[in-house]
């Protein structure tokens, strides 16, 4: 395996988690990681907001998930791990307010009855009233034709979409049940009541003899996620790994396969002898006048669907034609520091709150995130933290505001929702993440599989990211170290068909 070379695209925490993993699996390997930004790590980012580094993208993972957990752990970071000091957010609704219910899935309550005051009563008996699927059997529905039709609009506007809004950024009535609640989507292909689908998670989750104190939903790091990406960065450099930034991957190019390259053959069969017997791939950065082409033995794109798309257009047409299809939502993080306006400043309300599309607001929520976070408190001295998030799939023109006006909104909303004005302000900081998320729309999970059945057809290629398993940082751990792992069992069993 010693002069194996792997070239990684895209320096999110895919990529990074990726190039980790190869790293230990091939330790000879010559790894290069390929970023157009300033710096690794994606939406995983941290910048001072008066004085104080906090998160300006992700701000916490799914602890019920272990990779992220696992991998803090690797990089000696498992004592930083925390979990919020409150985890009671609200929803604006109406004017007000309002606890969000317990035992929800993705805003699917247990019982419409807790919803009351984010829904009338009309509503709330509409959805207690839930309606069976006459549309027949379905191999996927939108989310929010599906729960619409069982329990009303309003459980779709008022609880299941600003839910889905704050993970996908997306809209309740073009993502797909299937991809985004498999949950739901299993207990709707056994004919299953929703409430009862979502009281029976609720139940799951509540404490018992065995386990007194159910786990933790969520987690952060002490000083933040960013940090995650930051020393896992410093320690791939220490891993011999190289790490080029600011750099554009304009081409790729798959070199022909030569006789004698490798590649088991006999009873494995055609697909399994193709899927060992490559060329190897080229990759061509840098300005088109003085273009810089990089051999690689394995490439993995750890990059969003369209520039994933144009670079295997060439050779992988299929694959390429279902990543077109693959579309983002652009938003934008506001963080605020409020100085403290003596000790008649009422307290934040719990972590945050979301906010309904309906409500024909600008923000989508906002965090508390010196409540939510005591690290936070605690670096904060006499200011607060908190941040709102604007953005939403198909809705652009917000984002095309100055920042100075979307630090203005955001105040203004703010305080509105609270019920009184914010202290002063004493620093902000805007976030702009353009195409941050992928749009898990009806029919997802066929089109990933197109994609991953057209890649497998190419030896040496890998794909990994938010596009296809999963948008959390959890979930885009995993897919980078699966292609990792992919890649290595490649790779050895090209060295073991050469004898190198």
């Amino acid at each position: 395996m010693v002069g194996s070379r792997i070239l990684i695209v895209g320096g999110g925490i895919a990529g990074l988690a990726c190039a980790w993993e190869l790293s230990h699996a091939l330790p000879d390997a010559t790894i290069t990681l390929i970023d157009a930004a300033d710096r690794p790590g994606g939406k995983l980012r941290r910048e001072p907001v008066a004085g104080v580094a906090l998160d300006v993208g992700a701000e916490s993972v799914l602890a019920r998930r272990p990779e992220a957990l696992d991998l803090a752990a690797e990089l000696g970071l498992g004592l930083d791990v925390v979990h919020p000091a409150t985890t009671a957010a609200s929803i604006w609704s109406r004017g007000d307010l309002h606890p969000m219910p317990k035992g929800t899935l993705m805003g699917i309550p247990s019982s419409a009855s807790s919803a009351l005051g984010i829904l009338s009563p009309e509503e709330v008996a509409r959805a207690e009233a839930e309606q069976p699927w006459e549309a027949g059997e379905f191999d996927d529905v939108s989310v929010g034709d599906y729960v619409s039709a069982r329990l009303g609009d309003a459980v779709v506007d008022r609880l299941v979409e600003p839910l889905l809004g704050g993970v996908y950024a997306g809209q309740a009535r073009l993502l797909s049940l299937r991809a985004c609640l498999p949950q739901a989507f299993e207990a709707a292909r056994r004919g299953e009541s929703l409430t009862a689908a979502a009281g029976a998670l609720a139940a799951a989750a509540q404490p018992t003899a065995d386990q007194p104190a159910p786990p933790p939903v969520f987690a952060g790091l002490a000083g933040g996620v960013g940090r995650l990406a930051e020393v896992l960065t410093e320690s791939l450099r220490g891993r011999g790994v190289t790490i080029r930034s600011e750099t554009i991957v304009r081409e790729l190019h798959r070199e022909p396969v030569t006789a004698g390259s490798g590649g088991a053959t006999g009873s494995t069969g055609a697909t399994s002898s193709t899927r060992s017997n490559g060329g190897g791939w080229t990759v061509v950065v840098g300005p088109q006048p003085r273009p810089e082409r990089l051999r690689a033995d394995a490439v993995v794109l750890a990059t969003p669907a369209a520039p994933t798309s144009r670079l295997l257009a060439p050779y992988l047409p299929v694959a390429a034609r279902a990543l077109r299809e693959i579309d983002y939502a652009s938003m934008a993080i506001i963080t605020l520091a409020v100085g403290a306006d003596g000790p008649q400043t009422p307290p934040l309300p719990g972590s945050g709150f979301l906010v309904p599309a309906v409500e024909g607001r600008t923000i989508k929520a906002s965090t508390f995130s010196s409540t939510k976070w005591k690290w936070t408190a605690d670096a904060a001295g006499d200011l607060s933290f908190l941040r709102a998030s604007v953005g939403r799939y198909g809705e652009t023109t917000d984002l095309q505001r100055p920042d100075d006006e979307l630090v203005a909104i955001a105040v203004a909303e703010v305080s509105e929702a609270l019920g009184h004005q914010l202290p002063r302000i004493v620093d902000t900081h805007v976030q702009r993440w353009g195409g941050a998320l992928p749009q898990y729309t009806v029919g997802h999970l066929d089109r990933v599989a197109r994609i991953r059945a057209d890649t497998a057809t190419a030896p040496g290629l890998e794909l990994a990211g938010a596009a296809y398993g999963g948008v959390g940082v959890p979930a885009c751990i995993a897919s980078g170290r699966s292609a990792a792992q992919a890649v290595a069992t490649h790779l050895r069993a090209r060295s073991a068909g050469t004898g190198g």
